[in-house]
Order: C-alpha cells, then sequence, then structure tokens
C-alpha cells in the first residue's frame, strides 16, 4: 500500500485525496435513456426519476434522449445504435417477431391511447353509432391499421362508415369544422389539441371497445441485458417509482420534467400527463409497471389478425417479467 506520510504528505492532503477516490468509487453508472418522441406529459416519469433523485439513489446516473417516433426508436436498438429505451410494444415487438434482438421489460401504457373522438353534439353515444358517419382517418396510423378490429367488435363493417383519409394535420380542424362526424384519434395528442380549442368530445378508447393492446413500454437489446441485468433492474425500480410519483403529484412532476427539459411547454406537458392516466391500469392491468400474461396474449391474437404481428408467435418471445422489481414493491392498480 502507498504511504502517504512516509512520503512527506500531509494527513490533510491524504484524507482530502482518499476522499476523492473514495467518490470515484462510488459514482453513479451511467445509463442512456432513449425516449419514443419530444419530451412532454407522456415521459414525466422519467423525468420525476431524474429531478426526485430516483435513479441517483440507485446508483444510476441517467440521461434522457428525446426520439422521433416509436418506430424509430424500435430500430436504433435493433440496430444496436441505442441498448435501453422506450416505445410503444406494437412496433418493437414487431421488430422482435422478425429477428431483433431484443425484449421488452416493463409495460408502462397498459394499453393503446388510441380513440374514436366526436363533438357531442353529433349525437354519437358509442362506437356502434358511426354506422353511416363520415370518419376521419389519420394517413398510415396505428389506428387505421387497428379500425377493422374495431369495427368487427363492434358489430360495424368497413362499409358501415364513409372513411376519409386525411393527413394527420387536417383531423382535429376537420371535426371542428364539421367536415366529419367522427375521428379516429389518441387520448394524448387529438384529444388535448381539440378540446384546447374549445371542443366538447365524446370520447371512446379502442381498449374499452375491444381492442386492448399492451402499449407503450421499457425495452432493451439483449446484449445489455445479459451484460447489465443488475442496473436494468435499478433503472426499472427507479422509472417505476419516478411514475408513481408523477400519477401523485402531477404538477410537481411537471415541474421536474421543465427541469430536465426546460423547452417543455409546461401547460402542454400538464394537460398530456392528465390524459394518460387511464393508460397506466387498463387492459386488466393488476400493477403499473407490469402487463399481464392474458393481456399479452389477447394482444398477440388481435393484432396477428391485422397482419401486425405473425400468426402463432409465443408472446412470451416479446417480453421478461424477469427485470421487475418484486410484486410486493409494484404500485398496485386500485
Amino acid at each position: 500500500m502507498f504511504d502517504f506520510f512516509s512520503k512527506g504528505v500531509s494527513r490533510s492532503v491524504a484524507a482530502a485525496l482518499m476522499i476523492v477516490a473514495g467518490s470515484a468509487a462510488a459514482a453513479d453508472t451511467p445509463v442512456t435513456f432513449q425516449l419514443n418522441w419530444m419530451a412532454g406529459g407522456a415521459n414525466a416519469g422519467f423525468a420525476a426519476a431524474v429531478a426526485e433523485g430516483y435513479y441517483h439513489d440507485a446508483g444510476l446516473d441517467v440521461t434522457l434522449v428525446q426520439g422521433n417516433g416509436s418506430g424509430n426508436t424500435a430500430q436504433l436498438v435493433a440496430n444496436g445504435r441505442a441498448q435501453l429505451a422506450y416505445a410503444d410494444a406494437v412496433a418493437v415487438s414487431q421488430l422482435i417477431a422478425k429477428g431483433a434482438p431484443m425484449k421488452i421489460v416493463s409495460t408502462v401504457y397498459q394499453s393503446n391511447p388510441n380513440a374514436v373522438m366526436s363533438i357531442k353534439k353529433t349525437g354519437i353515444k358509442a362506437v356502434g353509432d358511426l354506422k353511416g358517419k363520415k370518419v376521419g382517418v389519420p394517413s398510415a396510423s396505428s389506428q387505421t391499421t387497428m379500425l377493422p378490429l374495431l369495427l368487427k367488435s363492434n358489430n360495424l363493417k368497413e362499409s358501415d362508415i364513409t372513411m376519409i383519409d386525411m393527413p394527420v394535420a387536417s383531423m382535429v380542424p376537420a371535426l371542428l369544422q364539421g367536415q366529419v362526424d367522427a375521428v379516429l384519434g389518441s387520448i394524448d395528442a387529438y384529444q388535448i389539441q381539440a378540446e384546447a380549442q374549445g371542443a366538447q368530445l365524446d370520447v371512446y378508447r379502442f381498449a374499452d371497445y375491444g381492442v386492448p393492446t399492451v402499449s407503450t413500454s421499457i425495452f432493451a437489446s439483449n446484449d445489455y441485458l445479459k451484460s447489465n441485468p443488475d442496473v436494468v433492474k435499478k433503472f426499472i425500480a427507479a422509472s417505476l417509482k419516478g411514475w408513481s410519483f408523477a400519477i401523485d403529484n402531477p404538477a410537481k412532476s411537471v415541474k421536474d420534467l421543465k427541469q430536465v427539459f426546460p423547452e417543455v411547454n409546461e401547460k402542454l406537458a400538464a394537460a398530456e400527463l392528465a390524459a394518460i392516466g387511464p393508460l397506466f391500469c387498463s387492459g386488466g392491468a393488476k400493477y403499473v409497471g407490469k402487463a399481464e400474461d392474458a393481456l399479452w396474449v389477447k394482444s398477440q391474437d388481435l393484432l396477428a389478425e391485422v397482419k401486425l404481428l405473425p400468426a402463432g408467435q409465443d408472446p412470451k418471445t416479446y417480453y421478461s417479467n424477469d427485470y421487475l422489481p418484486p410484486v410486493s414493491q409494484l404500485r398496485a392498480c386500485k
């Protein structure tokens, strides 16, 4: 061992050096987490885990990286350009089914945010009431792909409605101006945009009308999971603690989001966070962050029906619960 004092180093300097050495040894493990989209209410739980110190308490130094869509984020992990990320489970599962070496390890949205939306005065009181109506459909969207499932579950055929394909940016204006009777939108975007302009809406979530599918989830490359199992476990536990904080303290978690991402619009983020509340415990979920096996089976069957996933695939090829905290440490759904 190096003898500080025999070399003429003072006790105070030696103590300082020992403190520095100890600090270096105890440095947090760096983790880069790739998000699915630009920072907003949909990421508030992760920002809360940063700002409230949950990651630090777990020995992690987490950097949140903004994204540009679930499909792009899933590809980044599949191509080895990211290791730990957040994206829609469908996009991730599609790549896994094609051989991408990655796995979903925690599901935050227990169902997708897709929904049918109409102005209250239109008188549409259920999905079945779309018969004979003009429905705005966003081009190349998940809503469009899943529409056949929604119609079938509500005893409708495509010929029962008039579908009007339109650009995403035209959806809300078309609804507000009465050009369509309803639109296929989402509770975390279209609904917020319409209500911000004073619209009073009736909203019918796909998940409540026969199309419950697992949605936005934490996932990682198989290599990262194999090399860093403890890091992944700590990350998930701290992230779910952050989401629990966001659920209980939405205003503070939006402040945390602003602290981590200064460019965030707090009013919009607050509306987004409020909108996604029903998604944490839908789909028969018993705990926040854990999708039940039965929901995965249902999702596989539904998505295979519209050819988003291959028929006959074992749902357990998509996910693992091995990295989740014990059930006793998860937030129970009420």
